[in-house]
């Protein structure tokens, strides 16, 4: 039956199991298996071109292991390539948008401040959510080169780490912005560190319910969802093979994992 076969999720690195976590907690009886793309992380500073080269390898890796569903969870990949992928693949694709809607009708002060890839913040598919949804508020888009770099190495509080955080979040404090949208699913992992440097000044928000409220829907709209008591089982793979890559996915994960490396041709 299709509605065994596993939920395929991707991310340019370790920021999807963000993703992942909350996948498995809102849906805990389907098979999973997530694909770190670390090796050719992050996906912000490449051309889109890249971008969608390297998604689609990963999809076909995925659908190759008997996906039924690719969960597409990482900002820059679904700005650059989930149109292409829903054109290309034969099974259903979810994408992840930055919490933009939300956060408009959130908005106290009418400022709302969105973290993102340069890529993220350079696309004209922000800036339609944009356009459609928080056209009655001002919304400052910040890219944050460096921080993808400090997660995929386990840092969540050093000092450079804090520094480069202020660098971004504090200008967004001065110009009034009370809602702090997280446009990288890399970011939620730094939550604690940003509420540290903004002193709580502003409400965080991200989008791995959304995006795995929207997988329920795909998987009910297809009878694809799993029927079982048990608990799935979780499947992890990378492109980048050494020893704090492991550790950091595992932290992450909250929970001991297998890590294999993304056999060639994929990785």
């Amino acid at each position: 039956m299709l509605s065994q076969l596993p939920i395929g999720v991707f991310d340019s690195g370790l920021g999807g199991i963000s993703v992942l976590r909350e996948i498995h907690r809102l849906l805990p009886a389907e098979d999973l298996i997530y694909v770190a793309d670390s090796g050719h992380a992050p996906y912000g500073g490449k051309e889109p071109d890249y971008i969608r080269h390297r998604s689609q390898r990963v999809a076909e890796f995925l659908l190759g292991q008997g996906a039924k569903v690719l969960v597409v969870a990482c900002n820059t990949a679904t700005v650059h390539a989930v149109e292409f992928l829903r054109a290309t693949l034969p099974i259903p694709v979810v994408g992840i948008e930055p919490a933009v809607k939300p956060a408009a009708h959130l908005t106290q002060t009418g400022v709302i401040g969105v973290l993102a890839t340069q890529q993220t913040v350079n696309s004209p598919r922000l800036h339609r959510l944009i356009k459609e949804h928080a056209g009655h508020v001002e919304v400052i888009t910040q890219a944050c080169p460096g921080l993808v770099e400090h997660v995929e190495a386990g840092d969540f509080s050093s000092e450079d780490l804090m520094q480069l955080l202020k660098h971004y979040t504090l200008p967004l404090l001065e110009a009034g912005a009370d809602v702090l949208v997280l446009g990288c699913t890399h970011y939620p992992f730094l939550s604690d560190a940003i509420h540290v440097v903004t002193h709580g000044r502003m409400t965080v928000l991200e989008t791995s319910t959304p995006v795995t409220h929207q997988l329920m829907r795909v998987l009910d709209k297809h009878a694809l969802r799993r029927g079982s008591a048990a608990e799935g089982d979780v499947r992890f793979y990378s492109s980048r093979e050494d020893e704090q890559h492991f550790i950091s996915m595992q932290t992450l994960w909250r929970n001991h994992i297998n890590l294999a490396l993304l056999p060639a041709p994929y990785g």
